[in-house]
């Protein structure tokens, strides 16, 4: 009877989960890289072009620099996001580590602290125990449980690291190309950086609001914010280039 009422209750908890869908928004990590990426791209070969062009380089040169800008920056951007991800993947194997040895070595401990945990939700000790009984039988589970609600850890991806350093890399080359392309046309360098301004302030609007949308943020307000920060640079390098010149 106890068999025939568990498997009954399994097959209404499946059922409800089939036909429940969650919304939440579960790719969190490509979005950080991919608006770390776009955003340094838009902004600093922005800033530089500007700069060059109130120096009054050429087009050739802005182009040349502005390239080399992005070459450089793809790779510097990339292989901080890498070692960012490969250090947290190294901290959740030492703590991983830690934590096993300290269930090996001091169970009672470690049961006291998931009822500790427990309790911080209201859980009764009564209701706990059961909890912390089961956990101690399955040492996986309790170490996954450990990790998770006494460290604050999620298990990363072994991926991520490499992942991280393309995701980055190539929205910056693609964030850094935008304010360029107006240099590949348009030979006089001064008539180019209008152009470019224009382009480069159309696409941080865009991106700015793709970023609200994406992060839960306002996106009208997060487009005009990302688009005043990408004015505020390239207007000050231009200042500061036409101030050295004088």
């Amino acid at each position: 009877m106890a068999s025939t009422t568990q498997t009954n209750l399994e097959a209404e908890k499946q059922s409800l989960l089939d036909h429940h869908k969650e919304k939440h928004f579960t790719a969190g990590e490509i979005v950080r890289d991919i608006i770390i990426g776009v955003s340094d791209g838009l902004t600093v070969p922005f800033a530089l072009a500007a700069g060059l062009s109130g120096a009054n380089a050429t087009s050739s040169i802005v182009l040349t620099a502005g390239i080399a800008e992005v070459a450089a920056g793809a790779i510097s951007m990339g292989l901080g996001g890498y070692l960012a991800a490969k250090s947290e993947a190294d901290h959740y194997a030492t703590e991983l580590k830690r934590e096993q040895e300290e269930i090996i070595a001091v169970p009672d401990t470690e049961a006291a602290e998931v009822a500790e945990i427990l309790a911080q939700y209201g859980i009764e000790p009564h209701e706990y125990a059961p909890v912390v009984n089961a956990l101690r039988k399955k040492p996986q589970a309790w170490l996954d449980f450990m990790m998770k609600f006494e460290l604050g850890l999620e298990k990363p991806d072994p991926r991520r690291a490499l992942y991280s350093a393309l995701t980055i890399a190539i929205a910056y080359i693609m964030g850094g190309l935008v304010p360029l392309i107006p240099y590949m046309f348009i030979p006089r360098a001064e008539e180019a950086v209008i152009a470019s301004v224009i382009v480069t302030l159309i696409a941080l609007l865009i991106f700015g609001y793709g970023k609200g949308y994406f992060t839960g943020n306002k996106p009208f307000t997060s487009a005009l914010q990302t688009a005043l920060i990408g004015a505020i640079a390239s207007a000050a390098a231009f200042g500061m280039a036409k101030l050295v010149q004088h």
